[in-house]
């Protein structure tokens, strides 16, 4: 029997269509839970005034702001900022080093926080286990002023820890670091790291307390050694948890740490080769000159690169496996 257009419709109306029947769904779970909504309402108004607010300062990329004038009142000047922003002879070395730092970033903290929250979970003792999880959490907490000034006691020239102590005791004459660019590339990433690791190998640890310990003990039966395990059961588990976290790291990739690319280096000129990255090089610039068009025009080219990132790596995760990825 061939159903035509017109009894499709009304066995339709009669029905009920998905998106009534979706919407029928959500009413009736927004009646039942009104408690969990209103705990829910701190969080959004947070993301509503600091994530989509803020949105609406897209224009200014393309005004020249006079605050005589106003935002509204200052002219147009169409793709001029960014004309500014990318004829600099600065540019590619700002977004060299952007993408290089959170490159090495990325890779680096992701196989350590999973080497480290592995670690963690085959502690067996909990007063140990929490032990060790708050002296690495700890670093997390503390400012990135007071590390600028810990880094500081280390690579002193005058009487910090590496040229009084370190460097002679290995027949090394001192460093003067804070003049020497070339290496503030590995001082910032092992800063870096041991700043983050202890806060990002918490999602990867409930991702593998979260595994069933069964396929464990089927796999001990079986003979498999401890490396066997980890490789054939705890990393296929929690590979989703890994690719979610990647894919949101990348669309930052054009966005840095400003505290440990800025404070961490004391603002030395002599290392801004290797130091300096778009989030600094935009506050100097608006700092020098007060040019709010130029820093809105920077941040809005992160954005939309960021999320091309985002939607180009999704895609690709999501031609292999599409449970995998992120939308």
């Amino acid at each position: 029997m061939q159903i035509t257009r017109k009894h499709a419709s009304v066995f339709n109306k009669k029905r009920g269509s998905p998106k009534t029947g979706v919407l029928k769904r959500n009413t009736k779970l927004i009646r039942n839970n009104p408690v969990l909504l209103i705990m829910m309402l701190p969080g959004i108004i947070y993301l509503i005034i600091n994530n989509y607010l803020p949105m609406f300062g897209i224009f200014i990329a393309f005004k020249d702001i006079n605050f005589a004038k106003g935002i509204w009142g200052s002219e147009w000047v169409g793709w001029s900022n960014f004309t500014y922003l990318f004829s600099s002879q600065d540019v590619l070395r700002i977004t060299r080093n952007t993408i290089l730092y959170n490159g090495a970033f990325i890779i680096l903290g992701t196989t350590a926080s999973i080497t480290v929250a592995i670690l963690l979970n085959e502690i067996k003792t909990k007063i140990f286990a929490r032990f060790y999880q708050s002296v690495i959490l700890l670093p997390y907490l503390i400012s990135m002023v007071v590390i600028a000034y810990l880094v500081l006691a280390f690579l002193n020239e005058e009487n910090g820890f590496i040229n009084q102590s370190l460097l002679p005791l290995l027949g090394h004459d001192s460093v003067s670091w804070y003049t020497s660019p070339e290496y503030w590339p590995y001082i910032l990433t092992f800063v870096h790291l041991w700043k983050i690791i202890g806060y990002s190998c918490i999602v990867y640890l409930a991702a593998i307390l979260g595994i069933p310990h069964d396929l464990y003990e089927s796999a001990t039966l079986d003979g498999a050694s401890k490396w066997k395990q980890i490789w054939s059961i705890t990393l296929p588990m929690i590979t989703p948890t890994i690719i979610v976290l990647f894919l949101l790291d990348v669309g930052r990739i054009f966005y840095s740490d400003f505290g440990l690319f800025f404070q961490v280096p004391l603002n030395s000129g002599a290392l801004q080769p290797t130091t300096d990255v778009i989030d600094t090089y935009v506050y100097r610039g608006l700092m020098t000159f007060g040019d709010l068009g130029m820093s809105s025009a920077a941040g809005l080219y992160q954005s939309v690169v960021g999320f091309m990132l985002v939607v180009t790596m999704n895609g690709m995760v999501r031609r292999r496996n599409k449970d995998l990825a992120l939308f």
